[in-house]
């Protein structure tokens, strides 16, 4: 059994899922009244329309950390509104490439202002000019590390098996 967290640590990871889950809520609940998307959706469209090509499924999974079954789904729920379109890659015909609509670069500048509101709202607005430039490094540092790993599309599937406490 692995070594319980220090009490900074466990203060520290709680502090940090406790805003995550609050940020994420407020932003799914106005993403959700303004355009009827979820944040996923909302983060695959906002994706595809920074893009300057579309992109492959897989390429979509490891930048929005999420399962190719999952964002399966969710593209075809997209297609289906008409915010995206989906087809074989010209250089890779087992790939599948996802590009965003003019309907769905509409439906992301629609929802975006009250999406940057949110978060400003939210997490800026109690940060000092200091306070963003320490937590921007910590969570470049802290992103960096985590994506040093293989990314999630190149992982083997694992049963999953009962959990550890902290």
């Amino acid at each position: 059994m692995a070594d319980a967290l220090e009490p900074k640590q466990l203060t520290t990871y709680f502090a940090l899922m406790e805003a995550v889950s609050l940020l994420q809520h407020a932003v799914s609940q106005q993403l959700r009244a303004e355009g009827g998307l979820s944040y996923v959706q909302f983060e695959l469209l906002a994706r595809l329309a920074d893009s300057a090509e579309p992109l492959t499924m897989t390429e979509l999974a490891d930048g929005v950390v999420y399962s190719r079954s999952g964002l399966t789904h969710q593209a075809g729920l997209l297609e289906k509104a008409g915010l995206v379109t989906r087809g074989p890659s010209a250089d890779d015909q087992r790939a599948t490439v996802v590009g965003i609509t003019d309907a769905g670069r509409e439906l992301v500048a629609k929802v975006l202002p009250g999406h940057i509101d949110a978060v400003r709202r939210l997490l800026f607005a109690p940060l000092s000019t200091s306070d963003l430039d320490a937590l921007g490094g910590i969570m470049t540092r802290v992103r960096d590390h985590m994506r040093a790993e293989p990314p999630r599309s190149a992982a083997t599937r694992r049963s999953a098996k009962g959990s550890g406490v902290l």
